[in-house]
């Protein structure tokens, strides 16, 4: 009996221990994807790699902050790699060499543009700086 329970346990905490693997909880701060998400609403986010992401998907990236602490953000992919790049809608990648978003970049925007520090202003993101993508709101605590 002792060890039945001793290998529920175990699994139990492998279990956890994978899904704390797999996702997290992020909190939304700041206005940048408002009305989408508002400041102070938590998210659940799936990590994932830059090759299964998709454009139009909601992402957390991590961004160096001035401490040099890393810091989440949340954007919307408007391009991954081998789409067209979105000049017309990305004033900062007006004039990027080529036709495409090449490997390893990322094109991302705040659903509020007057308030989102996104591609629109700074251009392609680094890839490798992908955490995952938000799967849904959670409820308040």
């Amino acid at each position: 009996m002792t060890a039945v329970v001793v290998a529920v346990a175990a699994l139990a905490l492998l279990a956890l221990a994978w899904l704390r693997l797999r996702y997290l909880v992020v909190t939304v701060e700041g206005d940048s994807m408002l009305p989408t998400y508002q400041p102070g609403e938590r998210v659940l986010v799936r990590r994932a790699r830059p090759t299964r992401v998709r454009t139009g998907q909601v992402v957390v990236l991590a961004r160096m902050a001035d401490e040099g602490e890393t810091r989440w953000i949340i954007k919307r992919l408007a391009a991954v790699p081998g789409d067209p790049i979105p000049r017309e809608q990305i004033p900062a990648l007006r004039d990027a060499p080529g036709t495409q978003v090449p490997a390893g970049r990322l094109v991302v925007v705040g659903d509020n543009p007057a308030q989102s520090f996104d591609s629109r202003v700074s251009g392609y993101l680094r890839a490798d700086r992908l955490l995952g993508v938000v799967l849904r709101k959670l409820a308040p605590r």
